[in-house]
């Protein structure tokens, strides 16, 4: 491997995929807001936007990945919500592209999202050629990145490949996974026993290896690849097995979907019931084609672990 960049090192995903890096004999240096624990040289850059310093970072750097973004604020407190993601997500990304292309950084892969084709799929799972439709600030914004990245490779010759993951689980995550998990630990019965939607899901195992796989392949440079386990589950198989690794029941309550998408309409809850109750697939067969990418790790197996490091944590 080489000398490579991580970006938003301190989060979730940065955290796995700068000690799946280190394991593989990456030289890693790990891009933080603030100093804390990470594998790799850690280098704290503070906030990112559209005047990050990135030179001490990127000296002597090979390749970068960048996960640092705004995400998705369970209260959002701005009044320009837009806004404040564009100078994040696609003034702080193209920033950090002009800067890699200045200090001779060979590739940057830069992990967008699934959402820039939408919230959801009928009958037929996204592809890399459908046309974008993001949804909220969060994907217009990912999506406005992506196309800012590609101009500053097309100006610069800085390799660009992006990955536009699924929803990711695995040890140490958070939001709705992390909800779900506590509702199964405290043996709250669930109404989904009935739901027969279909999900696109991605450990954050295959992940770091897809991404560690577009960092080395000559075929990822230029590329969009969508990444997902490439086992869709149901809501109810979800939770089975997230059940099955913490070692409880799934209390499961089968109730019809169409009572609970009434319910949802009537509570001003439309947007969480198409979350919990609606079908969003990806393809991921592309980047199994061009990189010749296999996921290492199974969607059973890679539940089954979440919920066991849940089971596990400090309380």
């Amino acid at each position: 491997m080489t000398r490579i960049l991580v970006t938003g090192a301190g989060g979730f995903i940065g955290r796995a995929l700068c000690a799946a890096l280190t394991r593989a004999g990456a030289e890693v240096r790990a891009a933080l807001r603030r100093p804390g624990p990470v594998a790799g040289e850690p280098v704290v850059v503070g906030e990112v936007g559209p005047d990050t310093d990135w030179i001490e970072a990127l000296r002597g750097i090979e390749a970068v990945v960048h996960l640092a973004a705004r995400v998705h604020m369970l209260r959002e407190t701005t009044t320009d919500a837009l806004s404040e993601f564009r100078r994040v997500n696609v003034a702080g990304s193209e920033r950090l592209g002009r800067q890699c292309a200045r200090a001779g950084v060979r590739r940057l892969v830069y992990v967008s999202s699934v959402k820039v084709h939408g919230e959801s799929t009928d009958r037929c799972p996204f592809t890399e050629g459908d046309p974008p439709a993001p949804q909220d600030a969060y994907a217009v914004s990912k999506l406005e990145a992506e196309h800012r990245l590609a101009s500053v490779s097309s100006e610069t010759g800085l390799e660009v490949a992006t990955v536009r993951p699924c929803l990711v689980y695995g040890p140490g995550v958070g939001g709705n996974i992390a909800r779900l998990l506590r509702l199964i630990d405290l043996g709250i019965p669930l109404p989904l026993g009935s739901v027969t939607n279909r999900r696109s899901l991605l450990g954050v195992d295959n992940l770091c290896d897809l991404l560690a796989r577009c960092i080395e392949h000559a075929s990822a440079a230029g590329a969009v690849f969508l990444a997902s386990d490439g086992e869709d589950l149901s809501t109810r198989r979800l939770i089975e097995a997230l059940a099955a690794g913490l070692g409880r029941p799934p209390r499961l309550v089968p109730v019809p979907p169409s009572w609970l998408r009434a319910a949802a309409a009537l509570g001003g809850a439309r947007d969480a019931y198409q979350r919990v109750c609606g079908s969003l697939q990806a393809d991921s067969g592309k980047a199994r084609r061009v990189l010749e990418w296999v996921p290492p790790v199974s969607a059973d197996d890679g539940l089954r672990k979440t919920g066991a490091w849940y089971r596990g944590r400090p309380r």
